[in-house]
């Protein structure tokens, strides 16, 4: 079997300094897990260390990096192990914290939406991209987008009713 081409430590650094954020974020809001996002993380690096691909410019290096960590979540939260097993507790992470209540409250409703809601509105206001992007990553319409965000808007809308929201 012929050895990948190896990348050079340095640019390798550079590049986990760049997307680091990007990656596990979207792992995160994908599997909702920390370990979870962790094993995506380092399969989606080593996959990009291992590839050898070079790519036209930064914009297809991080739609690359957006589609391998998608494909390396779903491969994650639909495996036969995960679908066979019980957690030991109900929820077997501990949640996500951020420093103000507010930003939690935000997160931990993100996290109850639907995935077709949640990566579309992550992705949009979290790496702020745009929905050309967005639909590049999800290999969705922009249409398709822009629907995903009117109604991932009105379900979070509806579930921060009261604390945000008047009405």
């Amino acid at each position: 079997m012929e050895a990948l081409p190896l990348r050079a430590g340095g640019e390798m650094d550079t590049i986990i300094d760049r997307y680091q954020n990007t990656v596990y974020g979207l792992a995160l809001a994908r599997t909702g897990s920390r370990a979870d996002a962790d094993d995506v993380f380092q399969e989606v690096f080593l996959a990009y260390f291992q590839s050898g691909k070079t790519f036209r410019d930064e914009e297809h290096r991080k739609a690359w990096l957006l589609r391998t960590t998608i494909n390396q979540s779903r491969r994650v939260t639909s495996s036969s192990w995960r679908q066979k097993t019980v957690p030991l507790s109900e929820r077997e992470d501990v949640p996500v914290q951020f420093q103000d209540p507010e930003e939690n409250e935000v997160w931990t409703a993100l996290q109850s939406l639907a995935e077709d809601y949640r990566l579309p509105l992550y992705l949009f206001y979290f790496q702020e991209l745009s929905t050309q992007e967005i639909a590049k990553a999800l290999a969705i319409r922009p249409g398709a987008v822009r629907m995903r965000l009117t109604r991932g808007r009105e379900q979070l809308r509806d579930k921060l009713k009261g604390a945000y929201f008047d009405g």
